[in-house]
């Protein structure tokens, strides 16, 4: 009788103990959390699933795949932080078994341990799943799309490796995962593809597996899936959403957003130390191996061409946000279970690869003391923000940091001297340590410093909005950009068409108080912009405002 491979399923249950827990336990955060769950909670509000709108404005920016998804959970949850986060923890249960089987599958079952690992014990690779983001599903289908891309190439005998699917299912069943994705972002998920083609093509000087009829047919697969809802969507509502949200396209790629810019390499500190310890192993296979095996070599070009495309790709971009090269995270992955694989012949790490793990692993670390301290002693932070009147109100928020907070920083040291420890003679062991361990850490973390650094960076102006919901005003905010008033509030669709003008909310005979935010370095000019606005409170550098109503 053939024994039945446990790993999956051990791996789906990791993934439900710790991506599913405290997923509500603290607010959704500025920008993208609250944008993106606001959409859901309008289409359930309104009960019109084809229109994104925020501020029940149409909303240009993205596509609905996503959104369908919170509004579905919305649906089955409620309104509320769980249900906007649900469909990213529940795709993380999904994504460790079957990077561990796709791992199997491509080489054997230690493999697939290792690429598993490698996500699950890495930071931003973790804490993707405990987000309310729309990129961990737009990722995930890109994934798809190319690693369906790469197995049609296989097609051909060159690689002596067996796959059932014929040449053209696997095409379409890429091009379809491709569609999604566009779905999910937009095109820029064809863009990823196509750049990472064009490059793999360049490098083999045009001679390679996937011709261009074959690359052909995986695109209108694509263009099909995307279509199927675009048609819907242009009988619905014209081409209006199309045009602006090609012209928003180009816009994101072209120009930083406010807020959201950075320099160059950017996004190279970010995967280094976000994607640790996973970046590090990574690293040691950025480079073609001639020990592995022929098929093998192969996905690990097209992973390495993956990652520098995504690399380049969006530090050349004018908006710098974190999330942006989070495709990178499938072939650091990758890569570090290539690296791990090949390291357990030997059963020792190399020195090189400890400094490395030490370097970065002594900052998380100090990080993890700094946050706590710093937390009961502000006075001794307080001078670096004399120059931000912001920061230095934000720094009055009642916190709670005690020495109990100093868990993570236990934790993690333990980590690290357990692989540094064990790395000379038992490898694998201390490995696992070191992932599993960073793991842990990372929900650590989130329990005990999240909800602490929400409370002083937000908590204030989501109370005020939360506690006015359900009553008859507006909201909106003054000098700054927020989704905060929105979600918080939950308006009910407007009944007066001039609620979504800013001019006629601050400026307008309004029929209902309107609530305004203010931040603390814009309320001398608030008050003296509108003198008629009354002062109610103010709160860890926020100011709130009401305008009363002039009219019924």
């Amino acid at each position: 009788m053939k024994r039945i491979d446990k790993s999956p399923l051990f791996w789906f249950i990791l993934g439900v103990v710790f991506f599913v827990p405290f997923l509500g336990g603290v607010h959704l955060f500025d920008w993208d959390e609250n944008n993106f769950a606001e959409i859901a909670r309008e289409m359930v509000a309104t009960g019109d699933w084809l229109k994104m709108q925020i501020n029940y404005e149409v909303f240009t920016e993205k596509p609905p795949l996503f959104f369908w998804l919170q509004a579905a959970s919305m649906e089955i949850f409620g309104v509320n932080e769980f249900a906007a986060r649900f469909p990213n923890a529940l795709l993380g249960t999904l994504v460790l078994p079957y990077l561990y089987r796709l791992g199997r599958f491509l080489v054997d079952k230690r493999f697939g341990l290792f690429w598993a690992l490698s996500w699950f014990g890495s930071i931003l690779p973790f804490l993707y799943f405990k987000s309310g983001i729309i990129d961990p599903f737009f990722n995930f289908f890109i994934f798809n799309g190319i690693l369906f891309l790469i197995l049609s190439s296989w097609k051909d005998g060159q690689m002596d490796f067996e796959i059932r699917w014929s040449r053209l299912k696997l095409l379409l069943v890429g091009g379809a995962f491709i569609g999604l994705g566009i779905l999910t972002k937009g095109p820029v998920a064809y863009l990823i593809v196509f750049l990472t083609y064009a490059v793999y093509a360049l490098i083999h000087k045009f001679v390679i597996p996937v011709k261009f009829v074959n690359f052909v047919k995986f695109s209108l697969s694509a263009l099909g899936v995307f279509l199927l809802w675009f048609a819907v969507d242009l009988i619905a509502r014209g081409p209006e959403f199309i045009i602006e949200f090609t012209i928003r396209q180009w816009e994101l790629l072209t120009t930083g957003d406010a807020g959201h810019s950075g320099f160059f390499g950017y996004h190279f500190v970010v995967l280094l130390f976000g994607c640790f310890p996973a970046s590090i192993f990574a690293l040691s296979s950025l480079k073609k191996r001639a020990d592995i095996p022929a098929h093998l070599a192969n996905f690990q070009l097209w992973m390495i061409v993956l990652f520098w495309v995504v690399l380049i790709l969006f530090s050349l971009v004018g908006t710098k946000i974190i999330h942006y090269s989070s495709m990178a995270y499938y072939p650091i992955t990758f890569l570090s279970a290539l690296t791990l694989w090949r390291l357990v012949e030997k059963k020792e790490i190399t020195r090189g690869l400890n400094i490395g793990v030490v370097v970065i692993g002594v900052l998380v670390l100090l990080i993890s003391i700094a946050l706590p301290y710093a937390g009961m002693h502000p006075d001794l932070i307080l001078p670096l923000m004399e120059a931000d009147p912001f920061a230095t109100a934000n720094m009055e928020a009642e916190t709670w940091w005690s020495t109990i907070d100093y868990v993570p920083a236990i934790w993690i040291a333990l980590a690290l001297s357990t692989y540094l420890f064990l790395a000379k003679k038992k490898g694998l062991i201390a490995v696992r340590a070191l992932f599993y361990g960073t793991g842990v850490w990372v929900l650590l973390a989130l329990v005990f410093f999240v909800a602490k650094i929400e409370r002083i960076s937000q908590y204030a102006n989501v109370e005020f909005f939360e506690e006015r919901a359900g009553e008859e005003v507006y909201v909106t905010t003054y000098g700054y950009k927020s989704y905060v008033p929105w979600f918080y509030n939950r308006p009910e669709p407007y009944q007066n068409d001039s609620a979504t003008s800013r001019r006629w909310l601050f400026h307008g005979e309004i029929d209902k108080p309107v609530l305004i935010s203010v931040k603390i370095n814009k309320e001398q000019e608030f008050r003296e912009k509108y003198p008629e606005a009354v002062f109610l409170y103010s709160k860890n550098g926020f100011y709130f405002f009401e305008r009363p109503a002039l009219s019924k």
